[in-house]
């Protein structure tokens, strides 16, 4: 149901007020950081948040205190996570806002960000994610129901049946997965970021422990840790700054939506991922033929191949081709993970969508050494999130958003 109260909070607009909101008021992305995703180790959670915060703080060249409002994604670290980590930059007074959504965290954060500044609420916002692994206890093993299956919250069981089927269906063997996994180490090996740091041949991905069916141990992301920040700003504030607008990237769409009812013809998946990135292309104005970048959630490989099909940036059942043609490899037609993905760059939950957002600005700003794709204008951070949920954002340059 939409909201009907007279409140002015930007946060509880529907999908398409958020829309009309970033247009008749842009949002910029001005500063990004992170902390290099890792196993778990005993560094705390606060260095990592703030090494990332500090970092978007130089990038966008602004002081903390000129910093409004912060919206924290984290899973598993505890209540005020936001409170107690962003002290030690110093007590301004700031709103600080926790938010939580599993996988998406990061990326409901980056979003409650954006409509702030959008709403006129404030003019330079906060989005960070930070986690480390926590008990990993879930809202579902605590609901009071019986379930029918000890495997039927697990998600590499479910990933695993979905491979299975897609697999089939389509006459494909197991490598034309396993390839997923070896763009995506490939990209992550030259991003400095990522949790790992080593190509993957095919034979190592097939021949790496089994988990699952037909999934492999590096088809499937682990839990790590780390941090990712992003500053994003209104037109006003860039011009009070004096921000080189060259380096702004805008944020053209918004979409948060969660899953509905599978039908006989569509997975429930399939539907969340192709709805939401429909309903964010739309408010952006663009086509998936358009898209230069596109970051996604593939915490198992078999997802990539489904969701490059579901955003329409090949047809149904091309997914493998498409991978396997070279077309979403980096200088191909529309570079997908070109961080590593969750895969290879790392999946630390709460930084993960947050982190999809810094990896398209560095692209667009033409700053991803060693990884860039040539030409990059126009890019996609879709996460989904255990429940299900989703959110679509759409990212362009300066120029490009004019």
């Amino acid at each position: 149901m939409s909201q009907t109260t007279p409140c002015s909070n930007a946060t509880v607009a529907p999908a398409a007020s958020a829309g009309r909101l970033l247009q008749q008021a842009p949002v910029y992305v001005i500063g990004i950081g992170m902390h290099r995703y890792q196993f778990a180790s005993d560094t705390p959670y606060v260095p990592m948040g703030l090494t990332a915060v500090r970092e978007a703080l130089a990038d966008a060249g602004v002081a903390w205190p000129d910093v409004q409002a912060a919206y924290v994604g984290t899973s598993a670290i505890g209540m005020a996570t936001g409170r107690v980590m962003l002290r030690h930059l110093g007590s301004t007074g700031l709103a600080v806002t926790q938010v939580e959504s599993a996988s998406a965290s990061g990326c409901a954060a980056f979003r409650e960000a954006c409509l702030a500044v959008a709403s006129g609420e404030t003019d330079i916002a906060l989005a960070l994610g930070v986690d480390k692994p926590g008990d990993s206890r879930r809202a579902a093993d605590k609901d009071g129901l019986d379930r029918l299956s000890p495997t039927a919250n697990i998600p590499a069981v479910k990933f695993a049946l979905m491979a299975r089927d897609y697999l089939a269906r389509h006459g494909l063997s197991v490598e034309a997965m396993a390839r997923v996994a070896v763009k995506n180490h490939g990209n992550a090996a030259l991003n400095p970021y990522a949790q790992f740091r080593k190509p993957r041949t095919l034979e190592q991905v097939l021949s790496s422990p089994a988990v699952v069916g037909d999934l492999t141990v590096q088809q499937c992301c682990p839990r790590g840790e780390g941090a990712a920040a992003v500053l994003v700003a209104s037109a006003a504030a860039l011009d009070k700054i004096g921000y080189a607008k060259s380096r702004a990237v805008r944020i053209l769409a918004s979409v948060a939506t969660s899953e509905t009812l599978g039908s006989d013809t569509e997975s429930a998946a399939h539907a969340l991922v192709r709805v939401s990135t429909e309903q964010a292309l739309a408010q952006a104005g663009v086509s998936a033929s358009t898209l230069d970048l596109v970051e996604l959630h593939e915490a198992f490989s078999i997802e990539e191949l489904i969701y490059t099909e579901a955003m329409g940036l090949c047809g149904p059942g091309e997914g493998a081709a498409y991978l396997a043609d070279g077309a979403s490899r980096i200088g191909g037609q529309c570079a997908v993970n070109a961080s590593g993905g969750l895969l290879g760059m790392g999946h630390p939950i709460g930084p993960t969508g947050i982190g999809q957002v810094a990896e398209i600005t560095r692209q667009i700003r033409g700053e991803a050494t060693g990884r860039q794709h040539a030409g990059a204008r126009l890019g996609l951070a879709h996460m989904i999130g255990l429940g299900s949920v989703a959110f679509a954002h759409v990212l362009a340059g300066w120029n490009d958003a004019a």
